[in-house]
């Protein structure tokens, strides 16, 4: 019975140390490899994707653009009898643009669609709409032409131009507080030019004279967004 014993326990023991010295090979996406190699060999690294970046560039001489309906809109403030200032805006602008600083040139033709007016509250919104504000039904477009581009160091600096509004015409300028070009990766890399602006004017002046005698705020307070994409 012992030698039974004894003579099994040698066999395993031969058989684990015969197992334990072998090549055994494994296959893994069609290679082989032993298993003492697989063991040894690194775990493969992904690399994260580069994040696209936002490239400022020089825009291209005598470049022609097309506003972005998305990114363009006229924003207003007018004070309301010394209390709070009431604010609204126009959006889904439209128009073109020419911009050539290396000869500190350009123009744009913006129109603003009249029934897009929004102040946050529907019976404000419906009477700014009216005839005796914007009167959107018989003017539903006003329309912004520049005169001239003012440069300083190839930066704009202010746009002058005609702005007409209930079907009067009237020049105004825009400071620009904000003007820069760059290669947009939303777009397939196409170069997108644009800039805030800013501006005052007397509403009267165009014929919009409701409750000035009772005291309400003539002047009002534009701030204008707008980008365009090249072509």
């Amino acid at each position: 019975m012992n030698s039974k014993l004894l003579a099994t326990a040698a066999i395993t023991a031969l058989l684990a140390t015969q197992f334990a010295n072998a090549e055994l090979v494994i296959s893994q996406n069609g290679e082989t490899q032993k298993v003492g190699e697989a063991a040894a060999q690194p775990a493969a690294v992904t690399k994260a994707p580069k994040t696209a970046k936002v490239e400022k560039v020089k825009p291209s001489n005598s470049t022609s653009y097309k506003l972005d309906p998305n990114h363009a809109n006229v924003r207003f403030a007018i004070d309301h009898f010394g209390t709070t200032t009431n604010q609204g805006g126009f959006y889904g602008v439209t128009g073109d643009l020419n911009y050539n600083p290396a000869k500190n040139t350009g123009s744009i033709n913006v129109d603003i669609p009249v029934n897009s007016l929004d102040t946050g509250n529907e019976h404000f919104t419906n009477h700014l709409k009216s005839a005796e504000f914007f009167n959107a039904e018989k003017y539903p477009t006003a329309n912004f032409k520049s005169t001239k581009f003012h440069f300083k160091n190839g930066k704009v600096t202010k746009v002058d131009g005609n702005l007409t509004l209930l079907g009067k015409t009237n020049p105004v300028s825009l400071k620009a507080t904000k003007f820069n070009c760059y290669n947009s990766p939303m777009l397939k890399n196409a170069q997108v030019c644009g800039g805030d602006f800013e501006t005052t004017i007397d509403r009267t002046k165009w014929g919009m004279d409701t409750y000035v005698k009772m005291g309400f705020a003539k002047d009002v307070k534009l701030n204008i967004q707008v980008e365009a994409v090249q072509q």
